[in-house]
């Protein structure tokens, strides 16, 4: 084929086809307006019942694919090529990319359930197994944390979805705790007031719910004392770093001891013998129990059958011998006791 006839080809096919080629445009051109239009009045609507901004970038980016290949397959049937085979076709085709990119479809799964759950947005503290950070962005396969470091994590979205997420931004207000070890002569009063008026010191802890300090624990060395207090979240570690620091310096100012682990080794000089409460071990006493064993009756013979008699007449000459083993053994023990009686006398 020449260049000739290919340019006369291509000018028939437009000239025969004008009406079909002038629609194409129009609702390509159109299409894209209202995919536009559209995606911006669901921004705004979004954002008018204030939900998360991550949310709303991920739900429009599905909106904008699905909304494409719509037009696309509208431009398609418009320029006269039949939309059923590739329809087909389009379907075989996801099949198979489904079945290759199964992880990667887990994730985007993933995505859309985070995202539609609404149980993290932007800025909340989550920790997730070893990795602990706040979450910066949540898109169609992966969720970005910002380490308290400033080290960036990117997490696959179906390790959000699979496993155990602890969210340290849900509420408002978070708990502080900490941990003080003291010696063992100090004043517990002291140190409780002294504790609780470093908490109370700074505007940033707040009063309801209020402080609290109490006694924990008893160790080898020190005597530990659990501290608590509320803050906004987004405080949290100013004031943990507060309190750690003006709690060291008011409990030294009052002179109150932080000890060190200390062990003590003393030199045993003499071997002692250990009281024993009684002479020898206290002989058994055999526990009346109940009697399980029933002796065969002569209306047994009725309900059983012969090899179920012999088997109870077997379990019957057991059981008779067992008993006069207890009753000899009775018997001997009440002579010997009789004899050592006598012998007393």
């Amino acid at each position: 084929m020449t260049w000739e006839e290919f340019w006369n080809k291509v000018v028939n096919y437009f000239q025969s086809h004008v009406w079909n080629i002038l629609w194409f445009a129009v609702v390509l051109i159109v299409g894209l307006l209202l995919i536009k239009v559209f995606l911006m009045l669901f921004k705004r609507i979004m954002r008018r019942k204030h939900v998360d901004e991550m949310a709303i970038r991920f739900v429009a980016a599905i909106l904008r694919f699905v909304l494409l290949l719509v037009l696309v397959l509208i431009l398609l049937s418009i320029i006269g090529i039949s939309i059923t085979g590739l329809t087909a076709a389009l379907s075989a085709a996801v099949l198979a990319i489904g079945m290759a990119l199964k992880e990667f479809l887990a994730n985007v799964a993933s995505g859309i359930i985070l995202v539609g759950s609404n149980k993290y947005k932007t800025g909340d503290y989550i920790q997730v197994g070893d990795v602990d950070g706040m979450i910066i962005d949540i898109n169609f396969l992966f969720t970005t944390l910002k380490t308290y470091d400033s080290t960036q994590v990117t997490l696959p979205n179906s390790t959000m979805v699979n496993s155990s997420v602890t969210n340290l931004g849900a509420y408002p207000i978070r708990r502080v705790t900490f941990t003080f070890s003291v010696a063992y002569e100090s004043d517990t009063n002291l140190v409780r007031e002294t504790l609780m008026k470093v908490m109370l010191s700074t505007g940033l802890v707040l009063t309801d719910p209020a402080p609290a300090c109490h006694l924990k624990n008893l160790g080898e060395s020190s005597i530990d004392f659990f501290c608590t207090c509320y803050c906004d979240n987004e405080d949290y570690w100013d004031v943990f770093y507060y309190v750690m620091e003006h709690g060291f310096e008011e409990l030294k100012r009052a002179g109150i001891e932080i000890p060190f682990k200390q062990l003590v080794v003393a030199e045993k000089q003499s071997v002692d013998r250990m009281p024993v409460a009684y002479d020898a071990l206290p002989k058994r006493q055999e526990k009346a129990r109940a009697q399980t064993y029933k002796p065969l009756t002569t209306d047994d013979f009725e309900d059983l059958s012969f090899r179920e008699i012999q088997e109870r007449l077997m379990e019957d000459a057991k059981q008779n011998k067992i008993e006069r083993e207890k009753e000899k053994n009775a018997a001997k023990a009440r002579r010997k006791k009789k004899k050592e009686n006598g012998d007393a006398k």
